[in-house]
């Protein structure tokens, strides 16, 4: 099968020809249909986080599921599927008590370096998040996906393994903000616009959708905002108070991954309420807060993918999106081929699209 490899940091990934086992106990063998292109994966691209290498990267993607291994019950060949990092064995203190987004069996939840799925000359290439959806076949657990019905386009449903899930789990499981609230999100990513789809269905009265890219601000109000700070040209904390008399928002979401939109997060705050680290700040960055404010109850918090439950929360969302109210379509900046997988997340670092998807040509 082609791949797209990484080798190391602040090199292009390369487009290779990879071996990829047959599907032993629990594990199934799926075809890829869409990758989405996150900013996460550009992170460990630019060495932000480590990850061992060579590696095939991708956690973002919808398959079809070509074969399964011994005493798989979940799935069988033909189900459409939705992958998530979020694997989880169902046995572990976290699973069973709701919290399957923490999961920490290593005998399911592979640690970096650990799988030993995929082959690429003659050696080992590491598999990221358990998934790597850079690839035409993806070998994971069974609990690595989440069955889906065949009437669903899977270039919509690719964008519910990650980037929605996550925006909009933030808003509903991490912050649970309250109908009538008032919540400033900033960062118009593809997560970011999530979390403002998830503030709108949330009931928020006032939705302040914060970035310094115009056009994903204008793509914020199709998405709920009902209000916008362009951070370019002024001071996103003053407007912040300006726009809610100068108590500050009960709710702010961080949903770029700096040091510096976290912190005004937190200083964006009314007492009492909570900023959402969504974004993956840059690891061993430290953030500095003023301990004075957290006098009046404020609170900073961080999420593992929105606190997900992926198999009750992504068909959740799906429904929605029958419905029309949760918009995916909005987010598809457009489709690419695997080989223009480098083209792909140059355009990302420009700020322009908010989610390519590789199209992988499965009908």
């Amino acid at each position: 099968m082609k791949a797209a490899v990484f080798h190391a940091p602040h090199q292009p990934l390369t487009i290779e020809d990879v071996e990829i086992e047959k599907p032993k106990r629990r594990e199934i063998l799926l075809r890829t249909a869409y990758a989405g292109l996150c900013h996460s994966d550009l992170h460990f691209m630019e060495g932000l986080y480590p990850y061992p290498a060579p590696a095939v990267l991708g956690h973002e993607g919808a398959a079809v599921v070509e074969a399964v291994g011994e005493d798989v019950t979940y799935v069988k060949p033909g189900d459409h599927v939705i992958t998530c990092l979020s694997v989880f064995c169902g046995e572990c203190d976290y699973c069973t008590t709701g919290h399957t987004n923490l999961c920490d069996n290593t005998e399911v939840k592979l640690l970096p370096g650990a799988a030993r799925r995929l082959k690429w000359k003659g050696q080992t290439l590491n598999q990221a998040f358990n998934l790597s959806v850079f690839a035409e076949n993806m070998l994971v657990h069974e609990h690595a996906v989440v069955k889906i019905g065949k009437d669903i386009p899977l270039d919509r449903a690719a964008l519910v393994g990650c980037g929605v899930m996550t925006g909009v789990g933030a808003v509903f499981n991490a912050a649970k903000v309250e109908p009538g609230s008032t919540v400033a999100v900033v960062g118009c990513g593809g997560i970011g616009l999530s979390a403002v789809n998830g503030a709108a269905l949330a009931g928020a009265s006032k939705i302040i959708a914060i970035d310094t890219n115009q056009s994903k601000l204008e793509k914020a109000l199709e998405m709920g905002a009902t209000d916008i700070i362009n951070a370019s040209n002024v001071d996103p904390v003053a407007a912040v108070k300006d726009m809610t008399n100068g108590q500050g928002v009960p709710y702010s979401f961080e949903a770029i991954g700096l040091k510096t939109t976290a912190e005004q997060c937190f200083a964006m705050l009314r007492p009492g309420g909570v900023a959402t680290i969504i974004g993956m700040i840059p690891f061993g960055t430290k953030i500095e807060l003023h301990g004075a404010d957290f006098l009046r109850d404020r609170k900073i918090q961080g999420t593992s993918m929105g606190g997900n439950r992926f198999r009750v929360d992504m068909p959740r969302l799906l429904e929605l999106w029958r419905q029309g109210r949760l918009k995916l379509d909005t987010l598809i900046s457009g489709k690419i081929k695997l080989d223009q997988i480098n083209e792909g997340f140059e355009m990302l670092k420009s700020g322009t699209p908010v989610r390519n998807l590789i199209d992988f040509g499965v009908v």
